[in-house]
């Protein structure tokens, strides 16, 4: 894929991202996601939402690399793999605003301030990720 088919692709519909992620003990964990990509980000950039006191959110605020998967499963499939560090923050306004963004994608306009206004609070944990690797490939079964 392209770049811009990439950013296409990962902005079509809901589909779920999948975050890959070590523990302390060395342990590889995965878990699904809400995201959306930062459309007036110059370079690609992935933003999603996580509890600071979850796995993840540990994790990644003692390690910020993170992979993540993103594919369609139905023929003829495709994925993307990004793979870099991730910045995180707990401003609140961005927090909520991005929170209200990704709400709307997965639930809908009319939900979207709803979800925002759930997941904008403090706790919650604004991630952005900027891949160093992106690796795309659609129409596998082609």
């Amino acid at each position: 894929m392209t770049d811009d088919e990439t950013r296409a692709f990962l902005s079509t519909g809901t589909r779920t991202g999948k975050i890959a992620w070590t523990a302390p003990s060395g342990q590889a964990h995965v878990a699904p996601i809400w995201f959306v990509v930062d459309d007036e980000a110059t370079a690609l950039e992935v933003v999603f939402n996580t509890g600071a006191d979850t796995a993840k959110g540990r994790a990644l605020r003692r390690d910020p690399r993170l992979s993540m998967l993103v594919d369609d499963e139905r023929p003829p499939f495709a994925y993307v793999k990004l793979t870099g560090s991730v910045e995180i923050s707990e401003d609140l306004d961005e927090v909520r605003r991005w929170a209200t963004r990704i709400g709307g994608r997965y639930m809908g306009p009319e939900r979207a301030d709803e979800l925002g206004a759930r997941n904008g609070v403090p706790g919650e944990l604004l991630v952005r990720l900027r891949p160093t690797s992106v690796q795309a490939l659609a129409g596998i079964a082609d």
